[in-house]
């Protein structure tokens, strides 16, 4: 891990709002890129589980960035999650592309924080997290990270936990 060069502008700002929450753990960069939950776990010795990977869809009805944070050993089930955060109107949940993901968040994909995000995203924590004491997250950059709990997950979003895997 490196801690030497001065950290990349998405990982400060993560940095900044773990800081004001009172989180005890800075992000850390890692030397070689994890834009995968098996990339980083690898990088950290860690089971792939234990990554909090970040998943954006696209909230079709009012173009919100819908953010499930969910087990790195785990998948997405797209109509659980639809029926959970579309539920009004019958709306429908799309794929969010790169330039909608930077838009929506300010991190690129392979580096979405579950926090500091440029706009406020829906949210919503995969309860398969809570099988582990320690869990990492992506700290704004693909090559950044930070140690926390399932429950300081929960702090920091402020997001329920939820069923939204398949």
């Amino acid at each position: 891990m490196n801690t030497e060069k001065p950290l990349p502008d998405g990982v400060q700002r993560v940095a900044q709002a773990l800081r004001q929450a009172g989180h005890a753990h800075m992000p850390v960069m890692l030397d070689d890129a994890a834009r995968t939950a098996q990339q980083a776990a690898d990088a950290l010795g860690i089971d792939v589980g234990q990554i909090a990977k970040s998943i954006i869809f696209r909230r079709k009805a009012d173009d919100a960035a819908v953010l499930v944070i969910t087990s790195g050993d785990r998948r997405v089930d797209e109509k659980k999650v639809e029926a959970l955060v579309c539920a009004e109107g019958g709306g429908k949940l799309g794929r969010a592309d790169a330039e909608f993901v930077k838009a929506k968040t300010g991190f690129s994909i392979g580096g979405v924080s579950p926090v500091a995000h440029a706009m406020p995203s829906v949210t919503l924590i995969d309860r398969e997290l809570f099988r582990f004491a320690e869990i990492w997250a992506a700290a704004g950059h693909p090559h950044g990270v930070f140690k926390l709990t399932p429950a300081d997950l929960e702090h920091l979003t402020g997001a329920p936990v939820a069923d939204v895997v398949a």
